[in-house]
C-alpha cells in the first residue's frame, strides 16, 4: 500500500520558520494532521482487536463448528458493503475483467486458505497464544524475502526472529490449554499468511498491467479477494460437510447470533479501511510498530475475557513473544 504522508513530515512542517501571520494556520494544519493520525491509529487498533475477539467468541463461546461458513458470510458482508459504496459513488474501483480475475485467482486461493486456517486455529487456541504463534509468519516471510527477492536483513532483525521462535516453542510447552490440532492449523496459517504476503507483491505488479488505468487501489483488491472467495467458499462448505451442520444447528435461529456474525463481517471490512487510513496518515514504519504493540492489549483481553487458564511460565513466554515482535518492528524500522 502506498503512503501519502507521515507524522514526521508533519512535525518538520510545523517547526519550519515562517512569517508570524502564517504560524496560526500552520499550527492548525499540524494539529489536524496529528489528530487524524491518532484517530486512524485508534480505529485500526480497535477494529483489528475486536475482529479477533469476536471471531473467538463465535467459535468458542457459541461453539459454532462451521468456520468456513463464518468466513463466507463475512466475505458476503464485505462484498455487499463495498459494492454499495461503489454504486453510491463514494469510492472508485477497477472493473473486474476476466483477465484481472485470472491473474488474481492464485493469490485468492491462498487468501481463502489463510482465512479458513485462522478460523480453525482460533477455535482451539487461546487468543494470546495465537498472537505469539503468528510471529512465526515473520520468520517464514523473512526467509522467503531472502530467497525470492534477494533481500538481506541485518543481525538485529535475525536476533528478533530468533526470539520469536524461542517464545513460540516455550509458549507451546507451557500452554495449559495446549491443543495439537489447533497448533497444527496455526502453523499452516503462518505458512499461508507468509505465502500470501510474498505472492501478493508479484501478482499486484502483473495485475496492474491488465487494468485500464494501470493501477489497482486497495478497494479493488478488497472486492477482488472477497468476490473470488465466494465460489471457493461454497465449494469448501460442501466438501467439509458444513451444510449438514448448518441445517441442524439451533444457532441460526438466534437473532443475537446473526447480529454477532454480521458485526464480525463489518469488523473485517473495517480492518481493511482503517489500515489504509492509518497508513496514509502515518507511514509503513509506524504502522508496523503499532501492529506489534497492538498484540499486547489483545493478548491481555483474550486471557481475561475468555478466562484462559495460564501459568507464570506461559505468561512470561507470551510477554517474551510480544516483546520480540516489538523488537522486530523496531529493527525493520532502522
Amino acid at each position: 500500500m502506498n503512503t501519502h504522508g507521515s507524522s514526521d513530515g508533519a512535525d518538520a512542517e510545523i517547526g519550519s520558520p515562517e512569517k508570524n501571520r502564517a504560524k496560526a494556520p500552520q499550527s492548525k494544519i499540524g494539529f489536524t494532521l496529528h489528530n487524524q493520525a491518532l484517530l486512524s491509529g485508534l480505529a485500526y487498533c480497535v477494529s483489528s482487536c475486536s475482529m479477533i475477539l469476536v471471531n473467538k467468541y463465535v467459535l468458542s463461546s457459541y461453539n459454532f463448528n462451521a468456520g468456513i461458513s463464518l468466513m463466507l458470510y463475512q466475505n458476503v458482508v464485505s462484498v455487499v458493503v463495498v459494492s454499495t459504496l461503489r454504486l453510491l459513488g463514494i469510492i472508485t474501483m477497477e472493473p473486474l475483467t476476466w483477465r484481472l480475475i485470472k491473474v488474481w485467482l492464485p493469490v485468492n486461493v491462498i487468501f481463502v486458505g489463510m482465512l479458513i486456517t485462522s478460523m480453525f486455529s482460533l477455535k482451539y487456541i487461546n487468543v494470546a497464544m495465537v498472537t505469539v504463534l503468528k510471529n512465526v509468519t515473520n520468520v517464514i516471510t523473512a526467509i522467503g524475502e531472502m530467497h525470492l527477492f534477494n533481500k538481506h536483513h541485518d543481525n538485529r532483525v535475525w536476533a528478533a526472529l530468533f526470539l520469536m521462535i524461542v517464545s513460540a516453542i516455550s509458549g507451546g510447552l507451557t500452554d495449559l490449554s495446549f491443543h495439537a490440532v489447533g497448533y497444527t492449523w496455526q502453523f499452516i496459517n503462518c505458512f499461508l499468511t507468509a505465502s500470501y504476503s510474498l505472492t501478493l507483491r508479484r501478482v499486484m505488479d502483473t495485475a496492474k498491467q491488465v487494468t485500464k488505468t494501470g493501477e489497482l487501489n486497495e478497494f479493488s483488491m478488497v472486492l477482488l479477494n472477497n468476490s473470488l472467495s465466494l465460489p471457493l467458499g461454497i465449494f469448501l462448505i460442501f466438501l467439509f460437510k458444513e451444510v449438514d451442520y448448518l441445517l441442524q444447528t439451533p444457532l441460526l435461529r438466534l437473532p443475537t447470533f446473526w447480529l454477532v456474525i454480521t458485526l464480525s463481517g463489518f469488523l473485517g471490512l473495517a480492518i481493511s479501511f482503517t489500515s489504509m487510513w492509518f497508513l496514509h496518515q502515518t507511514g509503513a514504519t509506524t504502522y508496523s510498530l503499532v501492529g506489534s504493540l497492538n498484540k499486547i492489549p489483545l493478548s491481555v483481553a483474550g486471557i481475561l475475557l475468555f478466562k484462559v487458564p495460564t501459568s507464570l511460565e506461559n505468561s512470561a513466554s507470551i510477554f517474551f513473544g510480544l516483546l520480540a515482535g516489538v523488537l522486530f518492528a523496531r529493527a525493520k524500522m532502522r
